[in-house]
């Protein structure tokens, strides 16, 4: 089944537009989600939101978003300003540049959308522009309303789509140098370097997606499908042995072992 568009407007360059839909790549809709409960009753426990003074409820047409400029003193922000902030890029994605593909390092990648045309006589302008990014390897540079704030984003081709990046703003990337700088600048011994390399490969395998399944998530539903059928509580998994104390390693006997290991693994596979 084809995933539901939650956002609809147009892609734009220069003379070029066409009308697009897009989705979030990601999704958690399969994450467990949990409820409160209250123990003595078995009811749902339900947020509120009280006023801080008085203690009262307060309903939600009361709320508005407030900016704290000193003890107790706010700026008030109506939902309609935010609304208004951005206006021109809430439905239009105009390509303002481009940029190598390879020139942007991960850290400011934020969150991937599927983009695609929305109808067939948008097909053939949306394919020149993909189509184009793709033979000179850039991405398009636009802005973007999403999620009630505007974004700076990135268009790769991807397939007979493309990928829209949110990307992270300059002031929420850390700089790097200070905290790596404490890592040190000892260099490892070359034998070491070679015993390294062979643990690697030995533990090198093709990209699944299995490779990041998410065991907590598993286990939990194993208890919850052991609770529903009203089954004995299964014995809690013994805690692991608490590691040395010694914070000397000898790096070659770990390498030895390792590789030893790995050999024995894949003897028995």
């Amino acid at each position: 089944m084809a995933q539901r568009a939650f956002w609809k407007g147009y892609l734009k360059l220069s003379l070029v537009t066409c009308r697009v839909s897009m989705t979030p790549a990601v999704t958690e809709s399969s994450k467990l989600r949990f409820h409160n409960i209250n123990r003595q009753t078995g009811n749902r426990v339900v947020n509120r939101y009280i006023d801080a003074q008085t203690g009262e409820p307060v309903d939600d047409e009361d709320q508005v978003k407030g900016y704290a400029r000193g003890e107790d003193d706010y700026v008030l922000i109506e939902d309609e300003e935010l609304d208004d902030v951005a206006l021109e890029s809430t439905r239009t994605i105009d390509i303002e540049s481009f940029v190598p593909q390879n020139s942007i390092g991960w850290i400011w990648y934020d969150s991937p959308h599927f983009l695609a045309p929305a109808d067939k006589v948008s097909e053939e302008a949306f394919a020149v522009i993909r189509e184009a990014m793709r033979k000179t390897d850039t991405g398009g540079i636009a802005r973007l309303v999403l999620y009630r704030r505007e974004h700076s984003v990135l268009l790769v081709p991807r397939e007979n789509g493309m990928i829209v990046w949110t990307l992270r703003y300059g002031d929420e990337v850390r700089d790097a140098d200070p905290f790596f700088g404490q890592a040190g600048e000892e260099s490892s011994p070359a034998r070491a370097r070679t015993m390294m390399k062979k643990l690697v490969q030995a533990r090198m395998r093709n990209w699944s997606p299995k490779l990041v399944q998410d065991p907590v998530e598993e286990r939990l539903h194993e208890i919850i499908a052991m609770r529903s059928k009203k089954s004995k509580r299964s014995k809690p998994r013994a805690a692991p042995e608490p590691a040395s104390k010694d914070n000397v390693i000898d790096i070659m006997e770990a390498l030895r072992r390792s590789l030893a290991s790995e050999k024995k693994g894949g003897a028995r596979k």
